[in-house]
């Protein structure tokens, strides 16, 4: 295919079967979206490709990310499935390139978002994720994995939380401010500051929401919380001529226009 369909999911949060810090298991929330993502590949059984660089600093940490991940995609949704660490990624650029070109959907899980994306441009690492969502490969993730694709994002790492204008510059595949986790007590109030001195539209996901981008169109994905009280949402939202916007994204079997959902209008 001259020109594949760029492919993008994006989740805002939600529990995926870890081990927490305790010994027990916590809930695994995602079923709905993880299966969205393996469909869209077009592939009975796709190469799924792990990076857990968000956990940068913590080696144990990336391991039992990537083992948590393996028992989802691998063993219950049959992907062929490799992981990329953040040793790999600086000690074997050819190894790195061949697992990218290898993969059918490459997939970022949550942690640091800026040590993440300053890792993948000292290492070029950048370059190849963008000709892998070029070539109509699923870039998708959460948390930090979601952000990631967008042009800005809001994060609670270390010193960007407190700032006037929370923003995290990432590799700008989608012209948007994009924030996870977006019911977390602090979260509305950071995003709508934020946003009034930047000028583009900011897309907000609760755990449990994502955005599915596919070519030009985009629609509202969900899976199904542990706690039945809690209600999946996403946000728009932007300012124009000093009045803020915002509207509810509402949940979507068809896709919607993507030059509409990003303008300042």
């Amino acid at each position: 295919m001259d020109n594949p369909e760029r492919k993008i999911v994006a989740v805002g949060g939600g529990e995926n079967g870890r081990i927490n810090s305790s010994g027990g298991r916590e809930p695994y929330e995602l079923a709905e979206i993880d299966r969205e993502i393996v469909r869209l590949s077009g592939k009975d059984h796709p190469r799924f490709l792990m990076l857990a660089h968000a956990q940068i600093g913590s080696e144990e940490n990336e391991i039992r990310y990537i083992e948590t991940e393996k028992r989802i995609f691998a063993d219950s949704l049959g992907c062929e499935f490799r992981s990329l660490t953040v040793r790999g990624l600086t000690a074997d650029p050819a190894k790195t390139r061949e697992y990218v070109e290898w993969a059918d959907i490459v997939y970022e899980g949550g942690g640091d978002t800026p040590a993440m994306i300053g890792l993948w441009r000292k290492t070029d690492f950048d370059v190849l994720l963008k000709d892998a969502w070029e070539k109509g490969k699923v870039m998708c993730g959460v948390s930090a994995g979601a952000i990631c694709w967008f042009a800005l994002g809001n994060t609670d790492a270390a010193g960007y939380r407190e700032r006037e204008v929370d923003k995290v510059p990432a590799l700008g595949f989608i012209n948007a401010y994009l924030s996870p986790h977006c019911e977390a007590d602090w979260k509305r109030e950071s995003e709508v500051r934020s946003l009034k001195r930047i000028n583009k539209v900011g897309i907000s996901l609760s755990g449990c929401a994502a955005i599915e981008i596919v070519g030009g169109g985009y629609r509202i994905i969900k899976s199904t919380p542990a706690d039945p009280s809690k209600r999946p949402y996403a946000l728009r939202t932007f300012w124009k001529d000093g009045v803020l916007h915002e509207e509810e994204l509402c949940e979507s079997v068809r896709f919607r226009p993507l030059d509409r959902l990003l303008a300042l209008e």
